[in-house]
C-alpha cells in the first residue's frame, strides 16, 4: 500500500517540482530583466538627467551677486563712455591748447609750484598721464585719452565683463583729465564718478575676461563698498538740505527748484505748475527718501533692496525733471548693489549663458561641490580686506563732516577721490537769473540806434521761443557754468570776459561751443557785452505761452559794460591769456 500511495502521488510531486522550477526560472529572469533594467537606466541616467534638470525650471537663489556684478559693470561702463564722449566733444574747446583755461598752463604752474620737476609730489598734486605725454599737442593728447576711455568702456557696456586691468585703465584714464580739468570738472559728480570706478576695480578679476569667473565670485566686501557709497551719497544730500536753506524745511524749495535749476528740460516748464500741495509732497518725500530710507541698507536683504528700488526710482524722477548731467544715472550704479542674483534674475534671459552659469554655481555650491581655494583667491581674500580697511580708513573725515553742523558738500580729502563728502542743492535760487551776451557792429556802443545781436548758447535759456532742452546725460560744461556766473559777478568769473574776447574775434574754438553765432559768415563784431535778466517761465494757456514763448525776462542792467579787443589787451596780458587779436588776424 505505501508503495502505491508513493507511485500515486510521485507524478504530483513531480509535477509541483517542475512549476516551482519554471516558476523559480521565471522569479530570475524577472529578476535578470530588472536587473538590465537597472543598468539600462544607469547607463541613461545622466543624459535623462539633464534633459529633465534642463527643462525644470530652476529659481536662482539668494545672497549671490554673479549678476549683480555684471549690470554694476554695464552701468558703469555706461557713465564711463558719456564722460569720455562729452569729454573728446569739449575738451579741446575747455582745456585744450587754444581752450579757455588751456591745461598746459596749468600743468607748468603746479610743475613751478611742486619745484619743477615732474615727480612723486606732482602727481600727488595732480595725478594724471599728460605728465607722462609730449605737451607740444595737447588736443591730441586730451582726444586720445577720451577715445581711449570710450573704446575700454565701450568694450565693458557691450560684453558684460571687466578685469581689473581694464577697469583701472578706465579710473586712470578719467583721473588724468578730471585733475587738469580745473573749473569745467568741479562738479561733484565727478568726483563720485572716479570713487564709483575705482570701487568696480575690485569687482573683477585680475586678468580673467569672463562674464562669471568660476574662481573669483563677487566679494561681500566690494558689494558693500557699494552700498556704503550709496548711504553716504543721500546722507549728504539730505543733510546739507536741512542744514541749509529755510525752504527745505518749511517745504518750499520746490517751489522754485524746477524753475531755477541750472538747465531746465521741457517736463520741467511743466512741474513748476504743480499745485502747492504736490510741491510740499515732494519735498517732504525727498527727506524721507535722502534721510530716512538710506538707513534700511543695514536691516537685511528686504529692507535693503527697498532701499536699492526707491533710490533708483527717485533717480529716474530726478531724471524726468531735468538736466543734471549724469549724475542722477550716476547715483543709480551704487544703488544697484542692493539686490542679488535672485532679484535681478528678471533682466536675463534663462536660456542665456551667464544665467545658466550663474544657476550650476549655486547647484553646485548647494551640493558641497565648491572648488578648494587656490592661492589666487586667497590673495584676493587678503586684497578685500585690505579694501575693507582702505575705504573704513579713508571714511572717517567724511563720516565726521556728516556729522557737523558746519557740513561742507562735494569735497575730497585724499589727493585720489577715492572717498568724498556729497550734496546737492544746498540752498535754492528763488530766481533764475541770465547772463545774455549781445555783439553790435556799431561804431559807439552808446549809440541809442546801436542793434545788439545776441548769442544763443546749446542748452541754457536765451530765446524766448526756443523750447527748453532735454540732454541728460550729456553735459555741456560751459552751459552748467554761465548759470553759476549769472549769480555771480564777472570779477568773480573772469572767464567770462575771455568769451567775450574769443567771440569778437569770431574764434571757432570757442564758437563751436555755442549755438548760434549772429555774424556768422559776416564781418566781425566790433563790440561784446554781457546783459544781465530776470527769466521766469510763462504761463500755460497764457497769452505769452499761445505766442510760442517758453520763457517770460526782464532786464535788470549791465553784466558786464561793452569791450572791444584793444581795450581788453591788457587785461589778457595781465592773466596770460592769447590775445584773440593776434590769434585769429585783423579785427
Amino acid at each position: 500500500m505505501a508503495t502505491t500511495s508513493e507511485g500515486s502521488d510521485g507524478p504530483r510531486r513531480r509535477r509541483h517540482r517542475v512549476v516551482d522550477t519554471v516558476r523559480a526560472a521565471g522569479d530570475n529572469e524577472e529578476e535578470e530583466e530588472e536587473d538590465d533594467d537597472d543598468d539600462d537606466e544607469g547607463d541613461k541616467h545622466p543624459a535623462e538627467s539633464q534633459t529633465k534638470e534642463s527643462d525644470a525650471p530652476r529659481v536662482l537663489q539668494q545672497g549671490t551677486y554673479w549678476l549683480t556684478r555684471i549690470v554694476l559693470l554695464r552701468a558703469i561702463a555706461f557713465i564711463y563712455f558719456v564722460a569720455f564722449a562729452v569729454a573728446y566733444h569739449q575738451n579741446s574747446q575747455l582745456i585744450g591748447d587754444r581752450g579757455l583755461m588751456p591745461c598746459k598752463a596749468y600743468l607748468r604752474s603746479v610743475k613751478g609750484y611742486v619745484g619743477g620737476k615732474i615727480g612723486p609730489a606732482a602727481l600727488a598734486y595732480t595725478p594724471s598721464v599728460l605728465w607722462f605725454m609730449d605737451w607740444s599737442d595737447m588736443d591730441t593728447n586730451l582726444a586720445a585719452i577720451a577715445l581711449a576711455g570710450m573704446a575700454l568702456s565701450g568694450f565693458v557696456l557691450l560684453g558684460g565683463m571687466a578685469n581689473m586691468v581694464v577697469m583701472g585703465s578706465l579710473w586712470v584714464l578719467y583721473h588724468s583729465l578730471v585733475s587738469v580739468g580745473q573749473l569745467w570738472y568741479s562738479f561733484g559728480w565727478e568726483s563720485q564718478l572716479l570713487e564709483t570706478g575705482f570701487l568696480a576695480i575690485f569687482l573683477c578679476p585680475v586678468w580673467t575676461l569672463s562674464q562669471v569667473p568660476r574662481r573669483c565670485p563677487p566679494s561681500l566686501v566690494s558689494i558693500w563698498t557699494f552700498r556704503w557709497l550709496i548711504v553716504r551719497i543721500m546722507l549728504g544730500a539730505g543733510l546739507i538740505k536741512i542744514r541749509g536753506d529755510k525752504c527745505w524745511r518749511d517745504l518750499t524749495c520746490m517751489d522754485y527748484h524746477y524753475e531755477t535749476q541750472p538747465v531746465p528740460n521741457p517736463m520741467s516748464y511743466y512741474m513748476h505748475r504743480s499745485p502747492w500741495w504736490f510741491h510740499r509732497f515732494e519735498t517732504l518725500s525727498n527727506h524721507v527718501i535722502e534721510l530716512l530710507l538710506p538707513l534700511a541698507t543695514f536691516l537685511g536683504r528686504r529692507m535693503c533692496a527697498l532701499n536699492g528700488a526707491a533710490q533708483i526710482l527717485f533717480q529716474v524722477m530726478l531724471v524726468i525733471s531735468g538736466n543734471l548731467s549724469f549724475l542722477n544715472w550716476l547715483t543709480m550704479v551704487p544703488s544697484l548693489a542692493c539686490f542679488d542674483d535672485a532679484s535681478l534674475g528678471f533682466l536675463f534671459a534663462s536660456r542665456g549663458a551667464a544665467k545658466k552659469a550663474v544657476l550650476e554655481i549655486q547647484a553646485e555650491d548647494g551640493a558641497g561641490r565648491t572648488p578648494k581655494p587656490t592661492r589666487g583667491m586667497l590673495v584676493r581674500r587678503v586684497v578685500n580686506v585690505s579694501l575693507a580697511v582702505l575705504i573704513g580708513y579713508l571714511s572717517v573725515p567724511v563720516v565726521l563732516n556728516l556729522l557737523s553742523s558746519k557740513q561742507v558738500m562735494n569735497t575730497s580729502f585724499d589727493p585720489l577721490r577715492i572717498v568724498n563728502t556729497y550734496g546737492a542743492f544746498g540752498s535754492i535760487t528763488k530766481e533764475r537769473t541770465e547772463v545774455i551776451f549781445q555783439g553790435t557792429l556799431s561804431l559807439d556802443p552808446q549809440d541809442p540806434q546801436a542793434l545788439w545781436e545776441e548769442y544763443q548758447f546749446v542748452c541754457k535759456p536765451g530765446d524766448l521761443y526756443r523750447r527748453p532742452c532735454l540732454i541728460s546725460p550729456y553735459h555741456y560744461r560751459l552751459d552748467w557754468l554761465m548759470w553759476f556766473a549769472a549769480f555771480q559777478t564777472y570779477e568773480q568769473s573772469e572767464w567770462v570776459i575771455h568769451i567775450a574776447g574769443r567771440l569778437m574775434a569770431n574764434d571757432t574754438t570757442v564758437l563751436s561751443l555755442l549755438d548760434h553765432n549772429p555774424f556768422q559768415g559776416r564781418e566781425k563784431p566790433r563790440w561784446v557785452r554781457g546783459e544781465h535778466y530776470r527769466y521766469k517761465f510763462s504761463a500755460p494757456g497764457s497769452a505769452s505761452a499761445a505766442q510760442g514763448k517758453w520763457w517770460l525776462r526782464k532786464r535788470l542792467g549791465a553784466y558786464f559794460p561793452a569791450v572791444n579787443l584793444e581795450g581788453l589787451r591788457s587785461y589778457f596780458q595781465s592773466r596770460s591769456w592769447p590775445h584773440p587779436h593776434i590769434q585769429t588776424g585783423r579785427q
